[in-house]
Protein backbone atom coordinates (compact mmCIF):
# COMPACT_ATOMS: atom_id res chain seq x y z
CA UNK A 1 0.00 0.00 0.00
CA UNK A 2 3.14 2.34 -0.81
CA UNK A 3 1.84 5.65 -2.50
CA UNK A 4 4.04 7.82 -4.97
CA UNK A 5 2.87 11.31 -6.04
CA UNK A 6 1.91 12.12 -9.32
CA UNK A 7 -0.42 14.47 -10.88
CA UNK A 8 -4.16 14.65 -10.82
CA UNK A 9 -6.49 15.39 -13.36
CA UNK A 10 -9.75 17.95 -13.87
CA UNK A 11 -10.74 17.64 -9.86
CA UNK A 12 -11.82 20.99 -8.92
CA UNK A 13 -11.34 22.20 -5.04
CA UNK A 14 -12.64 25.29 -3.43
CA UNK A 15 -10.12 28.14 -3.60
CA UNK A 16 -10.64 28.64 0.22
CA UNK A 17 -10.40 25.29 2.13
CA UNK A 18 -8.92 22.29 0.86
CA UNK A 19 -12.29 20.40 0.20
CA UNK A 20 -12.58 18.94 -3.58
CA UNK A 21 -15.91 18.96 -5.52
CA UNK A 22 -16.19 14.74 -5.00
CA UNK A 23 -16.69 15.39 -1.44
CA UNK A 24 -19.11 12.60 -0.47
CA UNK A 25 -21.97 14.65 1.61
CA UNK A 26 -21.96 16.72 -1.84
CA UNK A 27 -20.28 19.99 -2.08
CA UNK A 28 -20.53 23.14 -4.45
CA UNK A 29 -18.49 25.60 -5.44
CA UNK A 30 -19.80 29.38 -6.41
CA UNK A 31 -18.34 31.50 -9.27
CA UNK A 32 -15.65 32.47 -7.70
CA UNK A 33 -14.77 29.07 -6.85
CA UNK A 34 -15.55 29.11 -3.07
CA UNK A 35 -17.25 25.66 -1.54
CA UNK A 36 -20.81 25.67 0.11
CA UNK A 37 -19.60 24.40 3.21
CA UNK A 38 -17.21 28.07 3.54
CA UNK A 39 -20.30 30.14 2.56
CA UNK A 40 -22.08 28.53 5.36
CA UNK A 41 -19.48 29.35 7.62
CA UNK A 42 -19.49 32.51 7.23
CA UNK A 43 -22.78 32.93 8.72
CA UNK A 44 -21.07 32.12 11.90
CA UNK A 45 -19.59 35.94 11.99
CA UNK A 46 -23.02 37.61 11.46
CA UNK A 47 -25.69 35.36 13.15
CA UNK A 48 -26.92 36.73 16.21
CA UNK A 49 -26.23 33.89 18.48
CA UNK A 50 -27.86 35.54 21.52
CA UNK A 51 -30.67 35.47 19.97
CA UNK A 52 -30.17 32.02 18.75
CA UNK A 53 -29.48 31.00 22.33
CA UNK A 54 -32.55 32.09 23.80
CA UNK A 55 -34.68 30.14 20.82
CA UNK A 56 -32.94 26.96 21.94
CA UNK A 57 -33.95 27.64 25.55
CA UNK A 58 -37.44 28.19 24.15
CA UNK A 59 -37.21 25.07 22.07
CA UNK A 60 -35.90 22.68 24.87
CA UNK A 61 -38.42 24.61 27.73
CA UNK A 62 -41.76 22.11 27.11
CA UNK A 63 -39.41 19.04 27.68
CA UNK A 64 -38.14 19.70 31.47
CA UNK A 65 -39.40 17.27 33.75
CA UNK A 66 -42.36 18.56 35.60
CA UNK A 67 -41.41 16.32 38.73
CA UNK A 68 -37.88 16.57 38.52
CA UNK A 69 -36.76 13.32 39.38
CA UNK A 70 -36.92 11.72 35.57
CA UNK A 71 -34.81 12.91 32.57
CA UNK A 72 -35.05 15.74 30.32
CA UNK A 73 -33.54 14.55 27.37
CA UNK A 74 -31.11 12.09 25.69
CA UNK A 75 -27.22 12.82 25.10
CA UNK A 76 -25.16 10.61 22.82
CA UNK A 77 -21.20 11.18 23.96
CA UNK A 78 -18.15 9.08 23.53
CA UNK A 79 -14.60 9.62 25.33
CA UNK A 80 -13.63 12.04 22.58
CA UNK A 81 -15.28 14.69 19.89
CA UNK A 82 -17.62 16.93 21.30
CA UNK A 83 -18.71 15.28 24.36
CA UNK A 84 -17.22 17.40 27.05
CA UNK A 85 -18.82 20.61 25.24
CA UNK A 86 -22.12 19.13 24.89
CA UNK A 87 -22.72 17.97 28.19
CA UNK A 88 -21.42 21.43 29.83
CA UNK A 89 -23.90 23.15 27.67
CA UNK A 90 -27.05 20.74 28.28
CA UNK A 91 -26.66 20.29 31.95
CA UNK A 92 -24.95 23.67 32.80
CA UNK A 93 -25.99 26.22 30.85
CA UNK A 94 -29.17 24.76 30.01
CA UNK A 95 -30.21 23.84 33.51
CA UNK A 96 -31.86 20.20 32.03
CA UNK A 97 -30.87 16.55 33.63
CA UNK A 98 -29.65 14.72 30.72
CA UNK A 99 -29.34 10.59 30.17
CA UNK A 100 -25.57 10.07 28.74
CA UNK A 101 -25.67 7.22 26.29
CA UNK A 102 -22.82 5.41 24.67
CA UNK A 103 -22.02 3.05 21.91
CA UNK A 104 -19.26 0.82 22.72
CA UNK A 105 -17.28 0.40 19.78
CA UNK A 106 -14.81 -1.98 21.02
CA UNK A 107 -11.87 -0.29 19.79
CA UNK A 108 -11.20 1.77 22.41
CA UNK A 109 -8.04 2.79 23.99
CA UNK A 110 -7.35 3.86 27.67
CA UNK A 111 -7.50 7.49 26.96
CA UNK A 112 -11.38 7.10 25.75
CA UNK A 113 -12.06 4.96 28.76
CA UNK A 114 -10.71 7.83 30.97
CA UNK A 115 -12.42 10.29 29.41
CA UNK A 116 -15.71 8.79 29.33
CA UNK A 117 -15.30 7.52 33.31
CA UNK A 118 -14.47 11.72 34.15
CA UNK A 119 -16.82 12.95 32.29
CA UNK A 120 -19.84 11.19 33.84
CA UNK A 121 -18.28 12.11 37.08
CA UNK A 122 -17.29 15.49 36.70
CA UNK A 123 -20.64 16.51 35.30
CA UNK A 124 -22.32 13.95 37.73
CA UNK A 125 -24.64 12.18 34.98
CA UNK A 126 -26.10 8.78 34.47
CA UNK A 127 -25.00 7.36 32.02
CA UNK A 128 -26.02 3.86 29.69
CA UNK A 129 -23.40 1.79 27.63
CA UNK A 130 -24.96 -0.36 24.24
CA UNK A 131 -22.48 -3.59 24.24
CA UNK A 132 -23.53 -5.04 21.08
CA UNK A 133 -22.62 -9.23 21.03
CA UNK A 134 -18.82 -8.50 20.01
CA UNK A 135 -19.09 -11.98 17.76
CA UNK A 136 -21.75 -10.30 15.90
CA UNK A 137 -19.65 -7.10 15.59
CA UNK A 138 -16.92 -8.82 14.35
CA UNK A 139 -19.29 -10.29 11.25
CA UNK A 140 -20.68 -7.56 10.66
CA UNK A 141 -17.00 -5.56 10.23
CA UNK A 142 -15.78 -8.10 8.05
CA UNK A 143 -19.09 -7.75 6.00
CA UNK A 144 -18.77 -4.12 5.27
CA UNK A 145 -15.37 -4.21 4.87
CA UNK A 146 -15.65 -6.25 1.96
CA UNK A 147 -18.66 -4.41 0.70
CA UNK A 148 -18.15 -1.16 0.43
CA UNK A 149 -14.46 -0.85 2.33
CA UNK A 150 -15.61 0.65 6.01
CA UNK A 151 -14.40 -0.87 9.38
CA UNK A 152 -16.91 1.93 10.83
CA UNK A 153 -20.40 0.91 10.02
CA UNK A 154 -21.52 -0.84 12.92
CA UNK A 155 -19.91 2.01 15.43
CA UNK A 156 -21.78 4.94 13.12
CA UNK A 157 -24.89 2.88 13.05
CA UNK A 158 -24.36 1.93 16.85
CA UNK A 159 -23.53 6.07 17.85
CA UNK A 160 -26.38 6.95 15.65
CA UNK A 161 -29.19 4.72 16.50
CA UNK A 162 -28.64 3.64 20.35
CA UNK A 163 -29.59 7.19 21.38
CA UNK A 164 -33.11 7.29 19.70
CA UNK A 165 -33.64 3.61 20.10
CA UNK A 166 -33.57 4.91 24.26
CA UNK A 167 -35.16 7.85 23.53
CA UNK A 168 -38.43 5.09 22.72
CA UNK A 169 -37.49 2.84 25.67
CA UNK A 170 -37.38 5.59 28.59
CA UNK A 171 -40.22 7.65 26.99
CA UNK A 172 -38.01 10.80 26.57
CA UNK A 173 -39.02 12.46 23.46
CA UNK A 174 -35.92 14.91 23.18
CA UNK A 175 -32.43 13.97 21.92
CA UNK A 176 -29.44 16.80 21.44
CA UNK A 177 -26.56 16.33 19.25
CA UNK A 178 -23.65 18.42 18.98
CA UNK A 179 -22.91 19.42 15.24
CA UNK A 180 -24.68 18.93 11.87
CA UNK A 181 -21.27 17.19 9.62
CA UNK A 182 -23.39 18.23 6.87
CA UNK A 183 -23.93 21.52 7.63
CA UNK A 184 -20.18 22.09 9.16
CA UNK A 185 -18.06 20.51 6.44
CA UNK A 186 -20.48 21.23 3.23
CA UNK A 187 -23.09 23.72 3.87
CA UNK A 188 -26.04 21.23 3.66
CA UNK A 189 -27.85 23.62 5.45
CA UNK A 190 -27.78 26.99 7.09
CA UNK A 191 -27.51 27.26 10.48
CA UNK A 192 -30.97 29.31 10.14
CA UNK A 193 -32.47 26.07 8.56
CA UNK A 194 -32.67 24.91 12.09
CA UNK A 195 -32.40 21.48 10.52
CA UNK A 196 -32.82 18.51 13.01
CA UNK A 197 -32.10 14.50 13.21
CA UNK A 198 -33.74 12.69 10.41
CA UNK A 199 -33.58 8.91 9.42
CA UNK A 200 -32.85 9.92 5.66
CA UNK A 201 -29.81 11.67 6.39
CA UNK A 202 -27.85 8.98 8.83
CA UNK A 203 -28.89 6.13 5.77
CA UNK A 204 -27.65 7.96 3.30
CA UNK A 205 -24.75 9.71 4.81
CA UNK A 206 -24.04 8.17 8.39
CA UNK A 207 -24.49 4.74 6.70
CA UNK A 208 -23.09 5.36 3.16
CA UNK A 209 -26.99 4.34 2.07
CA UNK A 210 -27.13 0.73 3.74
CA UNK A 211 -29.76 0.31 6.86
CA UNK A 212 -29.38 -2.98 9.10
CA UNK A 213 -31.50 -5.01 7.02
CA UNK A 214 -29.63 -3.73 3.85
CA UNK A 215 -27.14 -5.57 4.87
CA UNK A 216 -28.85 -9.35 5.14
CA UNK A 217 -28.11 -10.98 1.62
CA UNK A 218 -27.89 -14.60 0.27
CA UNK A 219 -24.58 -13.86 -0.67
CA UNK A 220 -23.64 -13.16 2.90
CA UNK A 221 -23.24 -15.24 6.31
CA UNK A 222 -24.89 -12.27 8.18
CA UNK A 223 -28.17 -13.21 10.08
CA UNK A 224 -30.80 -11.57 11.74
CA UNK A 225 -29.26 -11.96 15.14
CA UNK A 226 -26.35 -10.13 13.64
CA UNK A 227 -28.36 -7.01 12.45
CA UNK A 228 -31.46 -6.80 14.95
CA UNK A 229 -29.60 -4.54 17.54
CA UNK A 230 -28.83 -1.45 14.88
CA UNK A 231 -32.09 -1.33 13.16
CA UNK A 232 -33.57 1.99 13.24
CA UNK A 233 -37.46 2.36 15.75
CA UNK A 234 -40.58 2.38 13.55
CA UNK A 235 -42.35 5.54 12.19
CA UNK A 236 -45.24 4.39 14.75
CA UNK A 237 -43.01 4.20 17.83
CA UNK A 238 -41.13 7.90 16.70
CA UNK A 239 -44.22 9.41 16.62
CA UNK A 240 -45.75 7.93 19.47
CA UNK A 241 -43.03 9.11 21.87
CA UNK A 242 -42.53 11.90 20.02
CA UNK A 243 -38.98 12.00 19.42
CA UNK A 244 -36.95 14.67 17.33
CA UNK A 245 -33.25 15.20 17.53
CA UNK A 246 -31.81 19.12 17.82
CA UNK A 247 -27.76 20.09 17.16
CA UNK A 248 -27.07 22.27 19.36
CA UNK A 249 -24.29 24.00 16.15
CA UNK A 250 -27.96 25.50 15.05
CA UNK A 251 -27.39 27.41 18.42
CA UNK A 252 -23.85 28.11 19.05
CA UNK A 253 -20.94 29.34 17.22
CA UNK A 254 -19.35 25.98 16.65
CA UNK A 255 -15.62 25.98 17.30
CA UNK A 256 -14.47 22.58 17.79
CA UNK A 257 -10.62 23.61 18.94
CA UNK A 258 -11.46 26.58 21.47
CA UNK A 259 -14.18 24.40 22.59
CA UNK A 260 -11.91 21.61 23.68
CA UNK A 261 -9.66 23.93 25.17
CA UNK A 262 -12.11 25.47 27.36
CA UNK A 263 -13.08 21.59 28.45
CA UNK A 264 -9.49 20.53 29.02
CA UNK A 265 -8.75 23.78 31.04
CA UNK A 266 -11.94 23.54 33.28
CA UNK A 267 -13.20 19.67 33.31
CA UNK A 268 -10.14 17.57 32.62
CA UNK A 269 -10.24 16.44 28.96
CA UNK A 270 -7.65 14.34 27.85
CA UNK A 271 -5.96 14.67 24.20
CA UNK A 272 -3.19 13.08 22.51
CA UNK A 273 -0.82 13.11 19.59
CA UNK A 274 -2.09 11.43 16.29
CA UNK A 275 0.17 10.21 13.15
CA UNK A 276 -2.03 11.27 10.70
CA UNK A 277 -3.11 14.74 11.76
CA UNK A 278 -1.69 17.62 14.11
CA UNK A 279 -5.71 17.88 16.12
CA UNK A 280 -4.84 16.63 19.04
CA UNK A 281 -8.18 16.63 20.56
CA UNK A 282 -10.59 14.65 18.12
CA UNK A 283 -11.26 11.00 18.63
CA UNK A 284 -9.07 9.90 21.32
CA UNK A 285 -11.00 7.43 22.43
CA UNK A 286 -10.49 4.86 18.82
CA UNK A 287 -7.28 3.50 17.89
CA UNK A 288 -8.91 3.22 14.51
CA UNK A 289 -10.77 6.32 13.24
CA UNK A 290 -7.52 8.26 12.81
CA UNK A 291 -5.76 5.05 11.70
CA UNK A 292 -7.03 2.43 9.30
CA UNK A 293 -10.51 4.64 9.20
CA UNK A 294 -8.72 7.14 7.99
CA UNK A 295 -6.79 5.38 5.36
CA UNK A 296 -9.88 3.57 3.76
CA UNK A 297 -11.38 7.35 3.85
CA UNK A 298 -8.17 8.61 1.91
CA UNK A 299 -8.16 5.70 -0.34
CA UNK A 300 -12.03 6.25 -1.13
CA UNK A 301 -12.38 9.98 -0.99
CA UNK A 302 -8.89 11.27 -2.01
CA UNK A 303 -8.53 13.14 1.24
CA UNK A 304 -8.03 11.71 4.85
CA UNK A 305 -9.37 13.50 8.19
CA UNK A 306 -6.60 16.20 8.30
CA UNK A 307 -8.05 17.80 5.17
CA UNK A 308 -10.98 17.86 7.69
CA UNK A 309 -9.07 19.85 10.41
CA UNK A 310 -6.90 21.91 8.35
CA UNK A 311 -9.97 23.10 6.39
CA UNK A 312 -12.05 23.88 9.87
CA UNK A 313 -8.64 25.81 11.06
CA UNK A 314 -8.77 27.91 7.62
CA UNK A 315 -11.97 28.52 7.99
CA UNK A 316 -11.68 29.78 11.50
CA UNK A 317 -8.75 32.29 10.17
CA UNK A 318 -5.94 30.16 12.37
CA UNK A 319 -4.42 28.86 9.02
CA UNK A 320 -3.96 30.49 5.90
CA UNK A 321 -4.47 27.69 2.63
CA UNK A 322 -1.24 27.63 2.20
CA UNK A 323 -0.14 26.71 5.69
CA UNK A 324 -3.11 24.15 5.66
CA UNK A 325 -2.05 22.31 2.50
CA UNK A 326 1.60 22.06 3.84
CA UNK A 327 0.30 20.09 6.99
CA UNK A 328 -2.27 18.10 5.20
CA UNK A 329 1.41 16.95 2.78
CA UNK A 330 3.11 16.11 6.07
CA UNK A 331 0.52 14.05 7.48
CA UNK A 332 -2.14 12.65 5.04
CA UNK A 333 0.32 9.62 3.81
CA UNK A 334 1.72 8.88 7.28
CA UNK A 335 1.60 4.74 7.88
CA UNK A 336 -0.98 3.24 9.94
CA UNK A 337 0.04 2.47 13.63
CA UNK A 338 -2.38 -0.16 14.32
CA UNK A 339 -3.77 -2.54 11.54
CA UNK A 340 -1.67 -4.85 13.26
CA UNK A 341 -4.12 -4.37 16.06
CA UNK A 342 -7.07 -4.80 13.83
CA UNK A 343 -5.90 -7.51 11.94
CA UNK A 344 -5.38 -9.75 15.51
CA UNK A 345 -8.78 -8.22 16.60
CA UNK A 346 -10.58 -9.42 14.10
CA UNK A 347 -8.53 -12.63 12.84
CA UNK A 348 -7.34 -11.70 8.94
CA UNK A 349 -3.85 -11.80 7.65
CA UNK A 350 -2.68 -8.50 7.08
CA UNK A 351 -1.73 -9.25 3.73
CA UNK A 352 -5.49 -10.48 3.47
CA UNK A 353 -6.54 -6.48 4.77
CA UNK A 354 -4.40 -4.94 2.07
CA UNK A 355 -5.79 -6.90 -1.05
CA UNK A 356 -9.36 -5.88 0.53
CA UNK A 357 -8.30 -2.12 1.31
CA UNK A 358 -7.17 -1.93 -2.75
CA UNK A 359 -10.17 -3.26 -4.34
CA UNK A 360 -11.85 0.30 -3.11
CA UNK A 361 -9.44 2.41 -4.48
CA UNK A 362 -11.10 4.80 -6.33
CA UNK A 363 -9.66 5.46 -9.46
CA UNK A 364 -10.60 9.12 -9.64
CA UNK A 365 -7.74 9.75 -6.99
CA UNK A 366 -5.12 6.63 -7.91
CA UNK A 367 -3.03 4.83 -10.10
CA UNK A 368 -1.59 1.04 -9.88
CA UNK A 369 2.02 1.62 -10.83
CA UNK A 370 2.72 -2.03 -9.95
CA UNK A 371 1.57 -4.71 -7.59
CA UNK A 372 0.56 -2.82 -3.94
CA UNK A 373 2.02 0.71 -5.19
CA UNK A 374 -0.02 3.12 -5.56
CA UNK A 375 0.22 6.83 -7.63
CA UNK A 376 -1.77 9.53 -6.33
CA UNK A 377 -3.29 11.48 -9.00
CA UNK A 378 -3.05 15.25 -6.78
CA UNK A 379 -1.22 17.87 -8.13
CA UNK A 380 1.26 19.99 -6.01
CA UNK A 381 -0.20 23.25 -5.01
CA UNK A 382 2.17 25.85 -3.46
CA UNK A 383 2.42 25.95 0.34
CA UNK A 384 4.09 27.56 2.74
CA UNK A 385 6.31 26.19 6.07
CA UNK A 386 3.72 24.74 8.08
CA UNK A 387 2.75 26.55 11.06
CA UNK A 388 1.66 24.73 14.57
CA UNK A 389 -2.21 25.60 14.66
CA UNK A 390 -1.35 25.38 18.73
CA UNK A 391 -3.08 22.17 19.34
CA UNK A 392 -1.83 20.73 23.07
CA UNK A 393 -2.51 17.37 23.79
CA UNK A 394 -3.36 18.06 27.31
CA UNK A 395 -2.26 15.02 28.51
CA UNK A 396 1.05 12.33 28.85
CA UNK A 397 -1.10 9.27 27.83
CA UNK A 398 -0.71 7.80 24.44
CA UNK A 399 -2.63 5.80 22.40
CA UNK A 400 -0.04 3.20 21.97
CA UNK A 401 0.90 0.11 23.51
CA UNK A 402 0.96 -3.91 22.77
CA UNK A 403 -1.96 -4.75 24.42
CA UNK A 404 -5.40 -5.47 22.52
CA UNK A 405 -8.32 -2.66 22.82
CA UNK A 406 -9.80 -1.80 26.33
CA UNK A 407 -13.50 -3.48 26.35
CA UNK A 408 -15.96 -1.54 28.68
CA UNK A 409 -19.13 -3.91 29.64
CA UNK A 410 -19.43 -7.28 28.12
CA UNK A 411 -16.93 -8.65 25.54
CA UNK A 412 -13.51 -9.57 25.47
CA UNK A 413 -10.58 -7.64 23.42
Amino acid sequence: MTTVPKPMGQINTCKRCLYPETHPLGLTLDSEGICSGCRVHEEKDVLDWSSRWTALETLVNPYRSSTGNTYDCIVPVTGANDSYFIVHLVKERLGLNPLLVTYNKYFNTALGIKNLANLRIRFDCDILIQNVNPVSVKNITRSTLRQFGSIYWPCLAGQTVFPVQTAIRYGVPLIIWGAHQGLEQVGMFSHEHEVEMTRRYRKDHDLMGYEADDLLSIFDALSEDDIWQYRYPSDHDLRRVGVRGVYLGNYVRWDPKAQHEMMVGTRGYLGASFARTFDTYDHTDCYNFMDLHDHLKLIKHGYSKVTDHASREIRHNRLSRAQALALVQQYENKPMQYAEKFCDWLGVDRRALGFIVDQHRNPKFWDQVSPGVWASKKTAEKTEPPQDPGFASGSALELGGNAGYITIGKGWP
